[in-house]
């Protein structure tokens, strides 16, 4: 008796995201695509915090700490100090970090209609939806 596999949903995101991440170039964003999610993220949680940051992303410390100095260093975003908690910084988009989010998420609506072109309006909206769902509960690594 034969059985049927069938690719699991993790591998085909996997795929998925090595696709977006292959067309995804510095040259066409004008940012890094680490860059675009991380400020992403900032603009749909307004300021947030540096741990909120390392739990989205599953980053260590370091590395978000990296993350984040290249965002200042480029003025795309801003850390400051909790006014409630002063042992915790808040990190926030500046004008030019919207700016830049901007032109890079137009950018990447060509990937998406590239790597999602099988896809019809009301597919990309249940997929959006089904993912961000998804991701409302974030898993530990």
């Amino acid at each position: 008796m034969a059985t049927t596999h069938e690719t699991g949903s993790i591998v085909l995101l996997t795929r998925l995201a090595r696709l977006v991440y292959r067309r995804s170039t510095e040259d066409l964003l004008g940012i890094r695509l680490k860059q675009l999610a991380a400020l992403a993220y900032l603009r749909d949680h307004e300021a947030a915090s540096q741990q909120a940051l390392m739990q989205a992303f599953c980053l260590d410390a370091n590395r978000c700490v990296l993350l984040l100095n290249e965002l200042e260093e480029a003025g795309l975003a801003e850390r400051r100090r909790d006014a409630g908690d002063r042992r915790r910084h808040l990190v926030a988009l500046t004008p030019a970090g919207r700016q830049a989010l901007e032109r890079a998420e137009r950018a990447q609506e060509s990937i998406e209609d590239d790597v999602l072109a099988a896809l019809g309006p009301d597919d990309r909206a249940a997929l959006r939806d089904l993912l961000s769902r998804a991701l409302e509960q974030p898993v530990e690594p």
